[in-house]
């Protein structure tokens, strides 16, 4: 069990959870932020650089008012999502409205605000001209570049992705909204998720370039921005390496040197829209152990269970597991020492799915009942994506402040939330029999 940091100890958790009952979410502000200022420095070397966090990552105002602060905008695939970065002083051009299979209402509403527009198949441009009685002046399409990519296991293959539109597309696209009135321009694309390759987004990069110059040669359309999408991934598994942001940053501005600067008198801007690379790492589920059982295999039980993290059981995906007050039992191969105990465990919650499980014949400390169990690497993508099946209730969120204050941004589900959609009034004069025809 290789160790990974945790910022609280066993004894400071002792005391959280007299006040919040596990399971909860946790997250370090002073991390986050010094990440922000890291990610800033390194690409801050390309012309109009702007971070807009994926909100969908981690959709509470108090993080995205923490990345606001620091000059992020955000990106939003959802009306919900606009409202959230609007609660956290996030507006107008800051608002990167990437979304898909849109009603017309989140449109209108995401004009009116002044978001971007970022629409993802040409047929929108129809659907959005008549939803806003007009066209945006403002316009951005989403690109998929299919064969000329390779995607990866979370995201597929470019070719086999609902999302943007084909290069053919691109063109006839940007001709269209022209004659419709647009007059500022551009250029998205997403094509990877939790990709660690540092060159996958410089030749992302590279693509997006060559395109500003056909757009120009051809159509006579300048790219004010292109945005290069989110993917930037992070080592889940011990031994894996971070990527280097200076080194990916050099790398595009290197590019955009050959490319863009030829063949252009005005400067392009640069955006992206990561989330997993900016919280993930930072964020923590924070379990109990209320139940062992030993049959064919050794099983912990917590008191989270997939309905709060569902990436290891949606996906297979890998994140660390640690036991607090039992971290450092182990070299840095991963080999305990001292002659501590370890055992391996299916570590697992309490749905009715046999994939409900945080770790699979993972060799851990021996865990106690009672004890904490640490589940790493979950602050995107983690809280966000929690569900209520078998009824089970969404946990909390705290935010470890810079002051090293304790602060709950998310109070814990109750069973009344549970039920606030269902009338239970109209089910006192409801017949379960279907009535007979006379």
């Amino acid at each position: 069990m290789p160790f990974k940091p945790f910022p609280l100890t066993k004894n400071q958790l002792e005391t959280i959870a007299q006040t919040y009952e596990t399971p909860f979410y946790i997250y370090d502000e002073k991390a986050i932020r010094s990440n922000a200022e890291k990610l800033k420095a390194a690409f801050s070397i390309l012309p109009g650089f702007k971070e807009y966090y994926a909100v969908k990552g981690c959709p509470n105002p108090y993080i995205l008012k923490i990345l606001r602060d620091e000059d992020f905008g955000g990106d939003c695939s959802s009306l919900p999502e606009i409202f959230l970065c609007e609660k956290a002083g996030i507006l107008g051009e800051n608002v990167m409205f990437t979304s898909n299979e849109t009603p017309a209402k989140e449109y209108v509403y995401a004009n009116a605000r002044g978001a971007i527009l970022n629409l993802d198949d040409i047929t929108h441009i129809d659907f959005v001209n008549e939803a806003l009685k007009g066209f945006p002046e403002l316009i951005c399409f989403r690109y998929n570049p299919g064969p000329l990519k390779k995607g990866n296991a979370i995201i597929g293959n470019p070719e086999e992705a609902k999302y943007g539109l084909t290069r053919d597309q691109l063109f006839e696209a940007y001709a269209k909204a022209k004659k419709l009135g647009a007059k500022r321009f551009g250029l998205h694309t997403m094509v990877a998720s939790n990709e660690l390759g540092n060159d996958y987004f410089i030749e992302t990069a590279r693509i997006l370039y060559e395109l500003a110059v056909e757009l120009k040669h051809k159509l006579d359309i300048t790219l004010e921005f292109i945005n290069m999408g989110g993917g930037i991934g992070i080592p889940y598994k011990p031994g894996e390496k971070s990527v280097d942001y200076e080194y990916i940053a050099k790398g595009i501005k290197k590019i955009y040197d050959q490319i863009i600067v030829p063949n252009f008198d005005t400067e392009i801007k640069f955006f992206m829209e990561c989330s997993r690379v900016i919280t993930g790492p930072y964020g923590w589920l924070v379990t109990r152990a209320i139940h062992e059982k030993h049959i064919y295999r050794d099983y912990i039980g917590v008191d989270a269970t997939m309905a709060d993290l569902m990436r290891p059981g949606m996906y297979g995906a890998y994140h660390h597991v640690s036991v607090a007050g039992k971290e450092n039992v182990t070299d840095e191969n991963g080999n305990f020492i001292d002659g501590s105990d370890s055992h391996v465990y299916d570590v697992v919650g309490s749905l009715c799915e046999n994939c409900d499980k945080f770790a699979v014949q993972r060799k851990l400390p021996k865990i106690e009942v009672g004890d904490f169990v640490i589940v790493h690497d979950a602050g995107a993508h983690g809280r966000a994506m929690g569900f209520n099946y078998n009824g089970k209730l969404r946990c909390g969120e705290l935010l470890l402040r810079s002051t090293n204050k304790i602060v709950q941004i998310r109070r814990k589900e109750t069973y009344d939330d549970y039920f606030a959609t269902l009338d239970f009034k109209g089910l006192a004069t409801f017949s379960g029999a279907e009535p007979k025809e006379k």
